[in-house]
Formats: C-alpha cells, sequence, structure tokens
C-alpha cells in the first residue's frame, strides 16, 4: 500500500524530533572532555554552511538582493550564533533533560516577539497560556542546581538560547515569504558561521584541541551532530511544511522531553552516554506539565504566525 504524502510529512517532522532529542544526550556526552562548547559549535557550523551551500548550487540557484544581507546577518547573529553558543554552554553546565524541557517555551517567546514586532494580537487565551508556560519555565530555571547534572546558570543559558532562537523566527519571516527557505538558512549558517568565528575562543580553543584523543565513538558522535542533526533536520523540516501546517509541524516540540528522557534512559543502559536520569524529580514533571499546558493552550487558539 502506498503511503500517503501527509503520513510521509509527519514521519519526516517526527524523525527531525527523534533527531533533536537524541542530540541532547549526545553532544552532553562529548563536551566538556572531548569539545569546548564554542569549539562544537565551530564544527558545526562549518559543516552544516558547506552542506547547505552545496545543495542550494546543485538545486537551487536564487539571487538575494543587496539589501536583505543585513537582515540575514542579524538572522545569522540571532539563529544560529548567539542561538547555539548559549545552547551548547547551557548544555555542558546543564542537565540534558532540562534542556529538553525548557526548549518547549519557544512557541510561547515566538507569540511575546509577534506581538510586539510583527503586532499580531494576542487573545485572553493566549495570555493565560504564557503566563502558565512562562511560569513553568522560570520555576524550573529556579530549580536548577538542586542536584547532580544541575545548574541554575546551565538552565539560564538554555533560555537564552530559545530565546534567541524565537527572536530569529519572527525575523526571518518575511525572508521566507520572499526566497527560497533553502537560500534563506544557505546564508543565515554563512552569517552565523563568521559570527561564530569573531567570538573570541572558538579559534583559540579549536587549535588548542587534543584531537589525538578522539576515539571512533566521539568522530561519530560528531559527525551525526553535524549531519543528522543540522542538515537533514531542516531538509526534512522543509519536506514537511509542503504538506502540513506550520502549526501542526510546530505541535511535535512538544515531544521532545519525552524524546530527550527515553534516550537519557536507554544511552545510558548502553553506555553511549552519561547518567543523567537522577535529574528527574517530580516536581520538574510538574514543571514541564505547566510548560505543555501553556504552549497547548497557545496552539489552540488562532494564530497567523
Amino acid at each position: 500500500m502506498q503511503i500517503s504524502k501527509t503520513i510521509k510529512a509527519h514521519l519526516a517532522l517526527f524523525t527531525v524530533n527523534v533527531l533533536y532529542g537524541a542530540s541532547h544526550i549526545v553532544a552532553k556526552g562529548i563536551m566538556p572532555v572531548h569539545l569546548t562548547p564554542s569549539v562544537f559549535i565551530f564544527f558545526r557550523a562549518v559543516g552544516a554552511t558547506l552542506l547547505f551551500w552545496l545543495t542550494s548550487l546543485f538545486f537551487i540557484r536564487e539571487k538575494v538582493e543587496k539589501k536583505d544581507y543585513f537582515l540575514l546577518a542579524i538572522c545569522g547573529l540571532f539563529g544560529v550564533a548567539i542561538n547555539q553558543l548559549f545552547f551548547f554552554h547551557g548544555l555542558s553546565l546543564s542537565s540534558s533533560i532540562n534542556s529538553g524541557i525548557i526548549i518547549t517555551v519557544n512557541p510561547i517567546l515566538v507569540v511575546l516577539l509577534s506581538f510586539f514586532v510583527l503586532k499580531e494580537s494576542i487573545t485572553a487565551t493566549k495570555i493565560i497560556g504564557i503566563i502558565l508556560g512562562g511560569t513553568g519555565a522560570i520555576l524550573l530555571t529556579l530549580a536548577g542546581g538542586s542536584g547532580k547534572g544541575d545548574s541554575m546558570l546551565g538552565d539560564f543559558f538554555l533560555f537564552i538560547n530559545a530565546f534567541s532562537y524565537a527572536i530569529y523566527l519572527v525575523i526571518a519571516k518575511p525572508l521566507m515569504k520572499k526566497y527560497q527557505p533553502l537560500t534563506v538558512i544557505t546564508y543565515v549558517f554563512t552569517f552565523g558561521l563568521l559570527f561564530i568565528m569573531l567570538y573570541p575562543p572558538t579559534l583559540t580553543e579549536f587549535f588548542a584541541t587534543k584531537y589525538e584523543t578522539f576515539t571512533p565513538e566521539i568522530t561519530g558522535k560528531v559527525i551525526f551532530v553535524i549531519v543528522g542533526v543540522t542538515f537533514f533536520t531542516y531538509l526534512l523540516t522543509m519536506y514537511g511544511l509542503k504538506f502540513l501546517s506550520p502549526s501542526i509541524s510546530s505541535s511535535y516540540i512538544y515531544i521532545q522531553p519525552v524524546l530527550v528522557v527515553l534516550f537519557a534512559f536507554v544511552f545510558s543502559a548502553i553506555g553511549l552516554a552519561d547518567d543523567y536520569t537522577q535529574t528527574i524529580t517530580l516536581p520538574k514533571i510538574f514543571y514541564m506539565l505547566l510548560i505543555f499546558t501553556g504552549v497547548y493552550t497557545i496552539s489552540k487558539t488562532k494564530k497567523k504566525i
């Protein structure tokens, strides 16, 4: 029986979130022993930028107007540089469980920024959702440092990561309407890579890294993050958006914390990652439910995003 395009789109988006969920555990296993967060980000940006350029040159040749370069650069700053720097630095300090939960506040931040930047309306129901989700995120951040593998600073960095990516999603909307998504992301990663290289510790730590200590397992994990979690996830997301609405696509973010917890148990059991399952506590589950409820409440309202 032939699988419909809609089902394939759902499978694509589910695969994207499986890869993202696994990356929280995999990336945590590499930092900071083998790679510093800055060097890991540098590898990811270089690899992804090359792959996006190769793909765009073969499939899409689209000219970008000079007046749009500045906005593309700002998108690179928030969507790649700040976003990734704070994510990997936050992940190196906090637990992979916390990172999977905090990322779910992104839709809430997008709604708030869309109100202030794009002047999109916020209903009373959305306000309730924002309050619920925001409360859960704040309580989860304050809970950081209460157990092994937790860090309040790390959780704060992860929140900045989510906030930075929300800014990117909002300011990139005009570009996405004007150009092909692959064209936009190619230039965004190019500018993002330049900003990452301008971050002082990046090249210093890159040349100080002891690459002779890399095992095949570590090398494989780095390649997985570059190719699987960066390049393929974006291509699969584009495929999913061809046949499904953005609201359905964004709803898949709800399953990330569940997948992160699942991978935390599986990877620790087979010895591919350290055990961070002890950071799962009843208060955190409650905070996660608050965030879920807030995001679900917002997503059920009619919106233009």
